[in-house]
């Protein structure tokens, strides 16, 4: 089955970021937290990154942030996109030290800055998928 070109692509399903997304759908920004050494790790694993340890929970994060890098998109990749530009892609640097990939909304794309402190806002695509997006603080 071929995919609608007008219809923005939604991230895959699978069983290890299965929470993370339904925790989207809940509006919190959760990821999972060492049992063993503490340390936040992203994206979703069945082991840490820092010391493969196999035992996590999954720990609500602040939600602020800055900008750790980001681009300016002007010309749309997929016809889906074309209306959005220019927008912004964002690597977001969470407070708790996890780097998130996202856009940057609610302020002209040529505003943003590296350094600049966002706050997590959440997108509701359908009743199934909500997207975490960054706005200024």
């Amino acid at each position: 089955m071929m995919r609608d070109p007008k219809q923005k692509p939604l991230p895959t399903i699978t069983p290890e970021n299965k929470p993370f997304w339904d925790y989207m759908k809940q509006h919190e920004f959760r990821v999972q937290k060492c049992k063993s050494c503490g340390k936040f790790f992203y994206p979703p694993s069945e082991y840490c990154t820092n010391c493969l340890g196999h035992e996590s929970e999954w720990v609500k994060l602040s939600g602020k942030g800055k900008v750790f890098t980001f681009v300016i998109v002007r010309r749309a990749v997929m016809p889906a996109f074309a209306a959005e530009v220019p927008y912004v892609v964002a690597i977001i640097e969470m407070d708790e030290g996890v780097r998130y990939i996202s856009n940057v909304i609610g302020c002209d794309p040529e505003k943003v800055s590296i350094g600049m402190p966002v706050e997590v806002v959440f997108e509701d695509v359908n009743p199934e998928f909500t997207l975490p997006k960054f706005k200024p603080v």
